[in-house]
C-alpha cells in the first residue's frame, strides 16, 4: 500500500548545479556560433621589392604631387581628365596603384577613389616603411 501521510518535510532546496551546467553549455554552444569580427585597421598591400615588375602590370599607377597635381603613369593629367585618363591606361588591369605625397588631401584622393570607383578597380596605396628606433 502507499503512504500519503504527510508526516515527512517538503523538500525546501533547490540543487543550483544542473542550472549552471545548462547556462555552461549554453555559453559555449553562442561562443562556437557567434561569427568573431576582428576590428582592423586599413589594410594595405605593399609589393616587394624584388616584385616591382608585377605592380607594373597589375597596377594602372596614379601619383599626386604635393602641389596636387596628377599624374597617371608617367603622363601629367587634369583633375578633370582623370576618369578618361585611366580608362585610356586600365587595359585589362584590374587594380590602382596610388602614390600620395603626404601633403595631398582628402579631396584629391577622393577625385582618384571617384575615378577608379566608375571603372570598377580596386585601390592599393603606397606607403614607405616606417623606420624603427633602436
Amino acid at each position: 500500500m502507499l503512504d500519503f501521510s504527510t508526516e515527512r518535510e517538503p523538500l525546501t532546496t533547490f540543487n543550483l548545479a544542473g542550472v549552471a551546467d545548462v547556462v555552461l553549455l549554453l555559453l559555449i554552444f553562442f561562443l562556437l556560433t557567434s561569427n568573431f569580427v576582428p576590428r582592423m585597421g586599413i589594410q594595405v598591400n605593399l609589393p616587394q621589392a624584388g616584385a616591382s615588375a608585377p605592380a607594373e602590370e597589375q597596377f594602372v599607377t596614379v601619383s599626386i604631387t604635393d602641389e596636387g597635381t596628377f599624374f597617371v603613369g608617367q603622363r601629367e593629367v587634369g583633375s578633370e581628365n582623370l576618369r578618361a585618363a585611366l580608362r585610356t591606361a586600365k587595359k585589362d588591369r584590374t587594380g590602382l596603384l596610388l602614390r600620395a605625397d603626404e601633403q595631398a588631401t582628402v579631396q584629391q584622393f577622393a577625385a582618384v577613389a571617384t575615378a577608379a570607383q566608375a571603372l570598377r578597380l580596386r585601390i592599393v596605396m603606397a606607403t614607405r616603411q616606417q623606420q624603427l628606433e633602436p
